[in-house]
């Protein structure tokens, strides 16, 4: 992705190994100044110290003490100073009287001479000092210290010194010994900071920040946008992102948030044991009905998240009305079809016979028992959709090859609205169709009867299946129980559950007089007249 106007500056690659190699090149320039003043420092003090100490080393030596009173004291002294010079490394070594004329120097012109810096602090204070200062041997470190005869008076001075322009070469052989050795750490951090700007630019795929900034901005618009709740959660099942659905739903949840479901905490702990999708995944929340996909976020071969995609049951309902109907109406043509089909192969086969007396019996058979179970429909149903649904269920029933009877003695002239109808319809259908299953593998029968005499609308469905044992009464109706095989079921009865109570009615479970299961709903017929007076 290079649509972005990234170039009129260094790439983040270069910025970084860039930034890391100055600031190593300044800390080991730092480092090196640093030592360097360290060691013009010691090497000062050092200095100092040694030339007091050759100094001391000369005033106290009972040869040059001694030589004082004799009438040339430098014929005795200088060759003793001189070898004490050469021994110590000192540049110069002068013994001067308490006049300040020179007794010994290194250059014996100078002897006899008057020293050119002042003794005072050594021969009326009587202290031994230590500076810097210039002489007629150039800038030195000198330390001068006062001669002491055997009276306790002073008879002189002695003077040592170090020339600075020595030092200085010494110095400069340690600086240039820490400039090498500081390239080193600077060479292996320079490649270092190639290395390391290279490995953060693999991580983030090769984008820049402006690429980077963008992208996050565009994924964040997509996600907002999304009608349906997304959710992001990590292996720990917190939240680590929500849009603007997934807040309007779930207001009490958020970012940070943990995942206590029982249902939905088991779905992602699937997701990351099997790393797969789970589609169409049924969940109740605070009574309400929604429809999840679980994603995992796969990094390394390791799931790292999971996206839920969550979408709300009257949203798919909405959705999906259209297209429900038609899936209706071509199942009962495709139920209808089967059922001609097979009627159709034997009349065929009775004209082939020529048994026409009998063709016209079975044609006349099978338009009386349509037409029987549309008029009753018709007559005993007032409400549209409820009839439809009976009248598809009768025809799957065939399909199915399993009988469907509803009770003749049956009537329902209370009509309900729409979304009540769609309530009704969807409790019935599911229970019909969980009947039909229970009793297909024997063939067999299946009651549906109804009255809506007295204050509330009663639905009986009944079978001749294996039944319901107490012991799974109570958990037939919980999010994902089933007993049946496969993938998506567990859904049916939990929807009932729903819908019985939208409709405040109760639902009962017994044994039915044909031996197998029985289920009752009753609805009271206020709930219309209720919801009308609170609009």
């Amino acid at each position: 992705m290079r649509f972005l106007n990234v170039s009129r500056r260094p790439s983040l690659l270069a910025q970084i190994t860039l930034l890391i190699t100055v600031v190593i090149l300044v800390s080991t320039v730092l480092v090196c100044v640093l030592f360097s003043a360290m060691i013009d420092e010691i090497v000062e003090k050092y200095v100092g110290k040694q030339a007091m100490t050759v100094a001391k080393l000369a005033s106290e030596d009972k040869a040059i003490v001694k030589a004082f009173r004799n009438k040339n004291p430098s014929e005795h002294i200088q060759p003793i100073a001189e070898k004490i010079r050469k021994t110590t490394g000192a540049d110069y070594v002068t013994i001067a009287n308490d006049k300040g004329i020179r007794y010994s120097h290194p250059n014996s012109s100078y002897i006899g001479k008057h020293t050119k810096t002042s003794n005072e602090a050594s021969l009326k204070e009587h202290q031994s000092i230590i500076y810097k200062g210039k002489g007629i041997s150039g800038f030195a470190i000198k330390a001068k210290t006062p001669i002491w005869d055997s009276r306790g008076n002073v008879i002189g001075v002695s003077s040592v010194g170090f020339l600075v322009s020595n030092i200085e070469k010494q110095i400069n052989d340690y600086r240039i010994k820490i400039i090498k050795l500081s390239c080193i750490p600077f060479l292996i951090g320079a490649f270092g900071a190639f290395f390391i700007a290279r490995r953060v630019k693999r991580l983030i795929f090769g984008l820049e920040p402006e690429e980077i900034s963008f992208l996050f901005k565009e994924k964040e618009a997509t996600l907002e946008s999304i009608q349906d709740a997304t959710i992001t959660v990590n292996v720990e099942k917190y939240v680590t992102s929500m849009n603007r659905r997934a807040r309007e739903l779930f207001g009490h949840l958020q970012i940070g948030g943990e995942i206590k479901n029982a249902r939905l905490g088991q779905l992602i702990d699937q997701v990351i044991e099997k790393q797969r999708v789970y589609s169409n995944q049924s969940l109740v929340l605070d009574s309400q009905q929604y429809i999840l996909d679980l994603s995992p976020i796969i990094r390394k071969k390791e799931v790292q998240g999971i996206v839920l995609t969550i979408r709300t049951l009257s949203q798919i309902e909405e959705l999906t009305e259209e297209i429900s109907k038609i899936k209706m109406f071509s199942d009962n043509l495709r139920a209808q079809n089967h059922e001609f089909l097979n009627k159709l192969n034997v009349i065929y086969g009775l004209l082939k016979l020529k048994k026409y007396e009998h063709v016209i019996q079975m044609i006349s058979s099978e338009v009386k028992e349509r037409q029987d179970i549309i008029s009753f429909l018709m007559s005993s149903v007032k409400d549209p959709l409820i009839a439809a649904c009976l009248l598809g269920k009768i025809n799957r029933s065939k399909e199915l090859d399993v009988t469907l009877e509803i009770d003749q003695d049956s009537n329902l002239t209370s009509t309900l609205n729409i979304e009540d109808a769609k309530n009704v319809v969807s409790i019935l259908g599911n229970l019909i169709d969980n009947a039909l299953e229970a009793v297909r593998e024997h063939k067999g029968n299946v009651l549906v009867s109804f009255t809506d005499v007295g204050n509330d609308l009663i639905f009986e469905v009944e079978d001749n299946g294996p039944g319901i044992s107490k012991e799974v009464e109570n958990m037939i109706f919980m999010d994902g129980y089933t007993t049946k095989k496969g993938e998506n079921h567990g859904i049916g009865l939990t929807i009932v559950k729903r819908s019985v109570e939208l409709l405040k009615g109760e639902l009962y479970i017994s044994k039915s007089m044909l031996q197998g299961a029985r289920f009752t709903l009753v609805i009271p017929k206020l709930l219309n007249n209720e919801k009308e007076e609170s609009i």
